[in-house]
């Protein structure tokens, strides 16, 4: 969609000249990873990358910006506040675009930021802690791998930590001793634990077939005895798909 005053868009210094500017606003940007997308007027989304920035700019989301489109992708990316305030090509200034027609005031948050959209931690724990609380039934979205082995670590050292408390209390009561008795606390103890936590458990599997750019129905073959564990150890190795899937962008901490 050309600008308002029909004009188009040009840039100074060695960046890319000519070519219809176009308005949109930051749907997602990650600084850590310098990727991110665009909602253009047009109403289709482009990715960006920090190399597409005329220059070092700090992108929120919601953000009013042009750029020129270049197939799915967005180069020459200004700040329409920038342009406005700094006026950084000498141009007439831009009045500030209006919100896209069906873009929501705040776009949806992906994955594991969905509560608050802030920074995600990516602490071992912090990953093993958020998928028994925020993500226990979170079937959509990503999982890298670093989320997928860290609570696998946690759950392996919660599942001994149960079975020797459990065994500790069987072995300290006679009737074990003597053999006529099995180890009932141990048992209890272990079932409850799985109970808890095989809904975080699967929805974490599906996360990570995701990543992977995979369906996460391949989840059920976890469940088929003897091959379950190794195609576990297989899909929690193979590296997260370059670029946004149908499932979400690329997790944070990504870097490729």
């Amino acid at each position: 969609m050309p600008l308002a005053n029909g004009r188009n868009f040009e840039q100074s210094g060695p960046t890319r000249r000519g070519g219809t500017a176009m308005r949109g606003e930051i749907l997602h940007y990650d600084a850590e990873q310098r990727f991110g997308f665009i909602t253009g007027a047009d109403g289709k989304r482009y990715s960006f990358a920090r190399e597409d920035l005329h220059r070092e700019m700090n992108l929120v989301k919601g953000d009013a910006v042009e750029f020129q489109p270049n197939g799915e992708r967005a180069t020459a990316i200004f700040s329409v506040h920038a342009r406005v305030t700094g006026l950084a090509d000498n141009t007439t200034p831009v009045a500030a675009a209006p919100p896209l027609p069906g873009t929501p005031a705040t776009p949806p948050h992906f994955g594991r930021n969905a509560e608050n959209g802030a920074p995600e931690t990516t602490g071992l724990w912090s990953y093993f802690w958020r998928a028994l609380t925020v993500n226990y039934v979170n079937f959509n979205s990503r999982a890298r791998r670093k989320e997928f082995w860290s609570f696998c670590l946690f759950w392996a050292i919660g599942f001994a930590v149960l079975v020797t408390i459990g065994l500790f209390f069987d072995l300290s009561g006679d009737d074990f001793e003597r053999g006529g008795e099995l180890p009932i606390v141990m048992f209890g103890l272990v079932a409850i634990y799985v109970l808890l936590t095989i809904l975080p458990w699967v929805a974490l599997l599906v996360r990570r077939l995701h990543d992977v750019g995979l369906t996460g129905w391949l989840a059920i073959l976890y469940f088929v005895p003897y091959i379950g564990w190794l195609m576990m150890v297989v899909f929690g190795l193979i590296p997260s798909q370059a670029g946004e899937n149908k499932h979400g962008p690329v997790p944070t901490g990504i870097r490729f």
